[in-house]
């Protein structure tokens, strides 16, 4: 399966599902095409039993995803009460996806990308990746990134890293001390310790191992469900208006844009 700005391949003999963002021009975020993909490509895997564990990465390595491709254009409904969010079905479990997703992060992850980071059971990094969510410079309230990401890393570091927006980086060694991260590689070390965990899981009993998927999401399913369920509201009230949002991008932008604190 390729297009849309994803590529699904498949090797029979392992089991293993490589599902790789491919837009590396635009830092592989996320237009409503691709969302579109990522959507079907879960789904299909849901069915496709010679799959038995993926691995998600990001073309290139300057970046695993950064979010929603600010040049998509996302209509809303007029209703208050109601907010279209493009991401909301992009991860494995938003599509009933109960094999075990490993994520391989290349380079930056921010914004968007925790809908992703948060529905893998655990991600691998490379050396040089970093993290951070842009959204409060910007106007904008983090809510579904920040409530995914709580469900990964100590209340302290998920409120600096919504907090501080794109002031500070967070360092792929710091995303591995706090938990967000279970193994750092060399970049070009990263896909194949991925691939060689995911043989792993993918060698194993497959009802046993997605039994345990299963049971370690129920651990924290109600909690992140009414969370999440909140997400709505907050950012309806909060978000500055669309024109506010973009006068600060391109302020920042005009500025050079680079100016951040790595920890």
């Amino acid at each position: 399966m390729t297009g849309a700005g994803l590529r699904v391949e498949r090797d029979e003999e392992t089991g293993v599902a490589v599902l790789t963002l491919d837009r590396p021009e635009r830092h592989n975020a996320i237009d409503l095409p691709l969302a579109a993909g990522l959507t079907a490509a879960w789904r299909e895997l849901r069915h496709d039993d010679a799959v038995r564990a993926v691995v998600l990465t990001g073309a290139g390595d300057r970046a695993f995803c950064t979010g929603v491709d600010r040049s998509a254009e996302v209509p809303q409904p007029s209703s208050p009460y109601s907010l279209d969010d493009p991401l909301l079905t992009v991860g494995p479990k938003a599509n009933d996806l109960w094999k075990p997703v490993l994520a391989a992060v290349n380079g930056m992850a921010c914004g968007g990308a925790f809908y992703l980071l948060g529905e893998a059971e655990f991600a691998l990094a490379a050396e040089h990746a970093t993290f951070f969510d842009p959204h409060t410079t910007y106007g904008m309230v983090s809510a579904y990134e920040t409530v995914h990401m709580a469900q990964r890393m100590p209340f302290g570091e998920v409120a600096r890293t919504a907090l501080m927006g794109t002031a500070e980086r967070m360092s792929a060694r710091r995303a591995y001390e706090v938990g967000l991260v279970s193994e750092l590689c060399p970049g070009d070390g990263l896909l194949p310790a991925a691939l060689r965990a995911a043989a792993t899981l993918a060698s194993y009993p497959t009802e046993a191992v997605q039994g345990t998927v299963r049971a370690l999401w129920a651990t924290k399913e109600a909690a992140r469900a009414q969370a999440l369920a909140q997400a709505p509201h907050l950012i309806a009230l909060g978000n500055a208006a669309p024109g506010r949002q973009a006068a600060l991008f391109a302020a920042r932008a005009r500025g050079g844009g680079v100016a951040y604190r790595l920890r």
